[in-house]
């Protein structure tokens, strides 16, 4: 089972977006995921209108409720446990706990049997976003072409750098996703050249600027239902093509951790 956080610590990159959309390009090549909605703003739930009853608060905090009680399918071969805003009411009672980071490691250890578990994580550095990291093996970086998502690059890589250190948990970047490309636009261009001079190998073909992959959310579809003749639904299928095809390297992120990005 792969645990996959997807993470920025800028917003407006295109985390849910791709969170989606790769989940659904990874179900059409018969791999069970499922996704986690780190963020208490619920927009995991909101995508596929889902009310939920019981929610990431619950697996947190109520040592009574199982994972299972809390996931809820939403399409063939993809669950999601979701969040709401009572995610962040659970931060603020896990912080002054022992062992706070650890707490969704301790409460997924006996998940069913997924292919992937991927991680929509909220662009701030909290405990919810620290638990993720510490439950993942891998982290996924969305990146739009602007430069501020850069600076938002920078900052996970040494979050990353502090959670293997201090916290003692093996977690590597596996790919970094350019997205809202516009080949035409010489500010995407410069962008990505930087992703590619400082990620070895790990830059994945960008996800281009695509209006359909905004209007699927607001009818609740992936893109693959929404629009699968879309440049949106060729380029998750192609992600999730290279995510099969390209298997955690066990190496990868020292080469990462090496470079300083400037923006």
């Amino acid at each position: 089972m792969r645990k996959i956080a997807i993470i920025n610590q800028k917003g407006g990159t295109a985390k849910t977006t791709t969170a989606v959309n790769l989940a659904a390009a990874l179900a059409h090549h018969d791999r069970k995921v499922l996704l986690i909605d780190m963020d208490p703003q619920g927009n995991l739930a909101t995508w596929f209108d889902v009310v939920p009853r019981k929610s990431l608060y619950h697996v947190l905090i109520d040592e009574t409720t199982t994972p299972q009680e809390c996931i809820v399918p939403v399409r063939e071969r993809i669950d999601l446990l979701p969040s709401t805003k009572t995610a962040a009411q659970a931060e603020l009672i896990l912080t002054g706990l022992p062992g706070r980071e650890r707490v969704l490691s301790r409460k997924l250890a006996h998940l069913p049997n997924y292919d992937f578990v991927l991680l929509d994580c909220p662009p701030s550095l909290n405990l919810l976003n620290q638990n993720a990291i510490v439950y993942a093996t891998e982290a996924f970086i969305p990146v739009s072409m602007d430069y501020l998502a850069l600076v938002g690059v920078k900052q996970i890589l040494e979050n990353l750098k502090m959670v293997r250190e201090i916290l003692e948990h093996p977690i590597e970047v596996s790919l970094v996703i350019p997205t809202f490309y516009d080949g035409r636009n010489r500010k995407s261009r410069e962008v990505l050249e930087k992703l590619e001079l400082h990620f070895n190998g790990k830059v994945t073909e960008p996800i281009r600027a695509n209006v359909r992959l905004a209007e699927a959310a607001s009818h609740h579809k992936t893109i693959f239902e929404y629009d699968p003749s879309s440049y949106g639904a060729r380029d998750y299928m192609r992600l999730a093509e290279r995510v099969l095809s390209d298997p955690l390297s066990t190496n990868g992120y020292t080469s990462c951790e090496a470079q300083v990005i400037h923006p």
